[in-house]
């Protein structure tokens, strides 16, 4: 290896959103004496939570789970909005003095990975300018989610340009948009639709939430009882501490449930929005999806809030297809028409691994579809890089503080034995693998292909469970066989680095 010049700094971090700033910290906690930066492309910590500003903007999942380890979520609401989850990321950059180690709106245009430097240089632009410049690190941590910022899933519809109205994508939300009184149609039936409807309820003249087919809807209430009472005979921590791990625990509970028995899950799902709209309302017709709980994400609604608006007749649900927009509003398949004043096309996000990153290694392109997971934080055969990737049944944060106390531990294992990279090492690339996500929802299949594949078995399987993870990444010897380490001294022993795309 040829003489280092000294690297702009030790790790570099993409994203100053939730994970971002749970990795900044992580970082300092656990290898103090790392230089690290995070670049963020937007001018504003909070990622997902400072982009959306859509009426009603909440978590779908508790704060409990969905906040860090180390930072206790202190609010009485468990299910938070926006704002208050934007705050609590922010609290967390100025407790830890993470903020003076951001650069933002700095976007990462590529990243490329160079054997014989050790080292990764990023190219990063200026979204204000378009100025370019070079940074150079040895480890890349990749913490901005995995949607697209700037451009949402909009699908064209027949005849929208002839509607007369408003049409507007919740990721693009005008700030002076008044839907008092008015007409509102909200396209979608995900978690950003059960959010709109009864938040504009309240002020809308009326809102319908027009879905091609159900999702299963479960309400829980926004204000966790038990936590707000540990919190006053506990300290913060342990109260957090004990509620985290019960929700955790009832989550993968539910879930396995939910797999092992999907026809009693599904009728005690049912059952529930039956309790709620009663007896007469077409349950079957709108709530009962055509697949198996937990092949999609589950909608969660605090406080029964969706149900109380259809009580209502604030809101409404029509399940049906699109022939064409009209001028006042839609006409669907069975002929019915829906005028609107305002129509909400909540059709979802555009996915994308490693935030569209064009990554390379000496030069040769780097294909996500042709590499495995590996533990759901690395990637075969790529070294000194990690992807922070939450669960898609509980919360992310979960997964996202175990991924940053992995590569802590990891980094500080590489001090340990001078190693200058670490790579999980892949011999061939097996005949038969499975998709990153084992979900059948339409924003992850659109782009599955653009995703790394993973395994049957350890350490190339990506578990969707809290558990088996601590296991993996906390506790579990980093040294399993398959991680490989360069070593100046000794790299004439190491092992070759395969070419990313064999």
């Amino acid at each position: 290896m040829r003489a280092m010049t000294q690297l702009d700094t030790d790790v570099l971090i993409i994203g100053a959103g939730l994970s971002g700033i749970g990795a900044a910290v992580h970082l300092t906690k656990r290898s103090p004496g790392k230089r690290y930066r995070i670049y963020e492309a937007r001018d504003a910590i909070g990622g997902t939570w400072d982009l959306f500003r859509y009426p009603g903007i909440r978590s779908d999942s508790d704060m409990h789970t969905l906040g860090y380890n180390f930072k206790p979520w202190t609010d009485a609401k468990a299910i938070a909005d926006g704002p208050s989850i934007r705050k609590y990321v922010n609290d967390t950059a100025d407790e830890y003095g993470i903020r003076q180690n951001i650069r933002f709106d700095t976007k990462i245009v590529a990243a490329n990975w160079s054997s014989a430097d050790q080292a990764w240089t990023v190219t990063s632009e200026n979204v204000k300018t378009g100025a370019q410049e070079k940074t150079t690190c040895r480890f890349l941590f990749m913490c901005g989610g995995y949607y697209r910022y700037d451009q949402g899933y909009r699908p064209e519809f027949p005849g929208e340009a002839a509607f007369r109205g408003q049409i507007i994508h919740p990721q693009h939300w005008p700030e002076d948009l008044d839907y008092s009184g008015k007409k509102v149609v909200v396209i979608g039936s995900g978690a950003t639709a059960m959010t709109l409807v009864p938040s504009m309820a309240s002020k809308a003249g009326h809102v319908t939430m027009l879905q091609r087919s159900p999702t299963y809807v479960v309400s829980r209430p926004a204000v966790d009882g038990l936590a707000n009472f540990l919190r006053k005979i506990l300290p913060d921590q342990w109260a957090y501490n004990l509620i985290r791990w019960r929700n955790v625990a009832f989550q993968q509970f539910f879930f396995r449930k939910t797999r092992s028995d999907p026809a009693a899950a599904r009728e005690r799902l049912l059952k529930m929005v039956r309790e709620e709209l009663g007896p007469d309302y077409d349950v079957d017709k709108h709530f009962n999806p055509a697949y198996n709980p937990w092949e999609q994400r589950l909608c969660l609604v605090p406080d029964s809030d969706l149900f109380k608006s259809l009580k209502s007749g604030k809101a409404s649900i029509e399940t049906d297809h699109i022939e064409h927009f009209t001028e006042k509003g839609i006409l669907l398949k069975s002929g019915k028409a829906l005028e609107a004043d305002i129509i909400v096309t909540a059709t979802g996000l555009n996915l994308v691994f490693m935030n569209g990153v064009e990554v390379s290694m000496d030069g040769a392109k780097v294909d996500p579809g042709r590499l495995l997971n590996y533990k759901g934080v690395m990637l075969s055969n790529v070294p000194n890089l990690a992807v922070t990737f939450g669960y898609t049944n509980a919360s992310w944060t979960l997964k996202a503080d175990l991924t940053s106390e992995y590569v802590s531990r990891l980094i500080n294992l590489m001090d340990e034995k001078g190693a200058t990279s670490a790579m999980p090492y892949l011999a061939a690339f097996p005949n038969e693998t499975e998709p990153f996500v084992d979900f059948s929802s339409g924003y992850f299949q659109r782009v599955m292909d653009q995703f790394p594949r993973q395994h049957t078995e350890a350490p190339w399987k990506l578990n969707q469970n809290y558990f088996v993870d601590r296991k993996n990444l906390r506790e579990l010897p980093i040294e399993d066989g398959v991680m490989q380490f360069h070593i100046p001294s000794k790299a004439a022993q190491a092992k070759p680095a395969m070419q990313a795309a064999e």
